[in-house]
């Protein structure tokens, strides 16, 4: 489920739609969490499908460390990617805001984690990465976790509009890194590695 303070907006014509806040998001608000709509489709399954269907996965369902796809029901199947996304992953199936978010700013991932079965060309933003790899999670965890671990810790802190998603065993657990009695996992354990050679590189918006 994605954050109440956000609606699916008309960026531009080259990006098109997006998600975007109605209000200020302060870093380390949780903005999007796996509930219990959110449709998880298992590769055989996916086979299973006719290819309408199969391709409307491909564009807006993510791959889960198992190799499952998970697709979700709401407004955060529309999260578009940036390499300088303002939320990122963590790796307890819900993401957070990594820096303060505007109202009327568009929320954005970083899509090297979340395990795409083929290289795409993004959208240009002037930065180094220009290409999205299946393995980014892997060369760039090290860096991306401790980019997460300090809005992690913020995260007791705040008001969690979504906190009643996050079951307590897990909200103890992150009280527990917040307060430095536990280490946050890494996001590596999100990967999913496919035994099967990376594909040509697609252009997407």
């Amino acid at each position: 489920m994605i954050h109440p303070h956000t609606e699916l907006k008309f960026i531009n014509k080259d990006i098109g739609y997006g998600v975007v806040a109605t209000s200020f998001i302060p870093a380390g608000t949780i903005t999007w969490v796996l509930d219990k709509l959110d449709r998880e489709f298992t590769p055989s399954e996916i086979m299973a499908l006719d290819d309408l269907h199969r391709n409307i996965l491909d564009t807006y369902a993510y791959r889960n460390s198992v190799g499952n796809f998970i697709l979700c029901w709401d407004n955060g199947r529309f999260v578009n990617h940036s390499f300088n996304s303002n939320c990122f992953t963590t790796p307890y199936d819900f993401e957070i805001a990594i820096r303060d978010i505007e109202p009327g700013e568009q929320l954005t991932d970083d899509y090297g984690y979340l395990n795409l079965s083929e290289p795409f060309r993004a959208f240009p933003e002037g930065t180094r990465r220009k290409v999205v790899y299946p393995d980014d999670l892997v060369k760039y965890a090290k860096v991306w976790d401790k980019k997460l671990l300090k809005p992690f810790k913020q995260i007791p802190t705040l008001e969690q509009p979504l906190r009643r998603l996050v079951k307590d065993e897990l909200w103890q657990k992150i009280e527990a890194i917040a307060m430095g009695k536990e280490q946050m996992e890494s996001l590596l354990s999100c990967y999913y590695q496919e035994d099967k050679k990376l594909g040509e590189v697609r252009t997407v918006g």
